[in-house]
């Protein structure tokens, strides 16, 4: 994978009315171990400004399903440690970020439309949006990203992923959630993580692609209705078939035969 793309995003000021209790008796009453929303403050105890990054991808070896780890790394730019963050991660492909050879723009026709069309036609595509839990840091620390990786044709990602064979895949990744910290007096607080805080990285093809085949060598997933796998199911039956490619084989080939060719 070629090196991390990083976005800054400007601090974030705390809120107003962020210093409320979520317990009775605020203002002095607070009870024990009762959490506090951010307010403004300065040494340990100020919000924590965190920064990200995506530093690498690998694929997870042994997961039930094809899955790719991004290594997402927090860094604490401002204010006190961290206690634990709740981290949400929208992943999406900006597919404006690299070019498409004459096979590729055909095989993503369905996606974006013909070649007069591509102008307007490209957007990015959302890929999926997870949330991880990251424990306690100071300064900087770096968690796994898990993001299943289906292989259903009928979904655009999946579609644009299986197009784009060779090059990088540009990915963005937008982040929000709850950072978990000490305020005075040993009250844990939290504040809310901004969805202005971004990073990007570019996903290798044949990482895709290779980490697909190992679970599905040669194997696309079609999705059917029920009727219609019951009317295919009791035709291979009918035709005696060795299998489901026999059988689909048999009716394209029926289907493309000069009309004068009596079908099987």
């Amino acid at each position: 994978m070629t090196g991390p793309e990083r976005t800054g995003a400007a601090p974030r000021a705390a809120g107003p009315g962020a210093g409320g209790s979520t317990g009775p008796g605020a203002g002095g009453g607070a009870r024990p171990g009762a959490v506090r929303h951010a307010a403004p403050g300065a040494g340990d105890h100020a919000v924590p400004d965190l920064d990200f990054a995506v530093t690498g991808v690998t694929q997870e070896r042994y997961a039930a399903v094809p899955t790719l780890r991004f290594a997402v790394e927090l860094s604490r730019t401002g204010g006190g440690p961290v206690r634990s963050v709740s981290l949400t991660t929208a992943l999406r492909i900006d597919v404006t970020r690299r070019r498409y050879d004459a096979r590729a723009r055909a095989a993503l026709a369905e996606l974006f439309g013909g070649a007069d069309q591509w102008a307007d036609g490209l957007r990015p595509l959302p890929w999926t949006q997870t949330t991880v839990q990251v424990p306690a840091f100071d300064t900087r620390t770096t968690t796994g990203l898990l993001v299943p990786c289906g292989y259903d044709t009928e979904l655009a990602v999946t579609k644009y992923l299986k197009a784009v064979t060779d090059g990088d895949v540009p990915l963005d990744f937008q982040f929000s959630g709850t950072v978990f910290y000490d305020g005075p007096g040993g009250l844990l607080r939290t504040a809310r993580v901004s969805w202005s805080k971004d990073a990007a990285c570019r996903l290798p093809a044949a990482l895709w692609h290779e980490l697909v085949e190992r679970y599905y060598p040669g194997s696309p997933w079609l999705r059917l209705s029920a009727e219609t796998w019951a009317r295919l199911d009791a035709y291979r039956a009918r035709q005696v078939c060795t299998g489901w490619d026999e059988a689909v084989c048999r009716l394209l080939d029926a289907a493309e035969a000069p009309a004068d060719t009596p079908a099987t």
